[in-house]
């Protein structure tokens, strides 16, 4: 299977979820074995030599491949949830998004200054959610900090609100 063949098996959904925005649904990806196993095998290569102690995914979607790459890379798994969604103590950040504004929180010891960070979310469009988390695993001053995305929509230039000492990369780029 080749990066062209995952990229064939995402759903455009015109606007949704409102007018002017066209989603990538990955739902059809993950639904597929052979194109699940292939993300995996892909990010996993990615990232097998970089230290990851701790992967963080991003409500929801991130909530998927997240904890697959978690455990093929031998980390642990940290969510990010909307707020009132953490039972413990959290920190928290806003953010403004291509269509509202929204928040972000996250357990406030999930994360400590041995850790090495893998920030994973299926998208990147504006970059404002996952800034934002970024902005929360900083405030833990882990070793380092690497951001991966399912898909990057490169006309929007999400990369540029990222602090260029972040390791940004994408399977795919639309």
């Amino acid at each position: 299977m080749s990066k062209e063949t995952l990229k064939k098996s995402i759903r455009e959904i015109p606007d949704f979820p409102i007018p002017g925005i066209l989603f990538y649904d990955v739902t059809t990806l993950f639904k597929d074995p052979a194109a699940l196993q292939e993300l995996s095998d892909t990010m996993y290569e990615m990232y097998k030599d970089k230290g990851i102690t701790k992967v963080v995914g991003i409500e929801s979607r991130g909530f998927i491949m997240g904890p697959i790459l978690a455990t093929r890379l031998g980390a642990g798994f940290v969510p990010i949830r909307k707020p009132g969604k953490l039972p413990a103590e959290t920190i928290e950040e806003s953010y403004e998004k291509e269509y509202g504004k929204d928040t972000v929180q996250m357990h406030k010891d999930a994360i400590d200054e041995n850790d090495v960070i893998l920030l994973h979310d299926d998208l990147l469009a504006t970059g404002g959610t996952m800034a934002a988390a970024c902005k929360l695993v900083k405030q833990m001053n882990p070793k380092k900090i690497y951001v991966n995305f399912i898909i990057e929509l490169q006309e929007l230039h999400g990369r540029n609100v990222f602090d260029k000492d972040i390791d940004i990369e994408s399977v795919l780029s639309l």
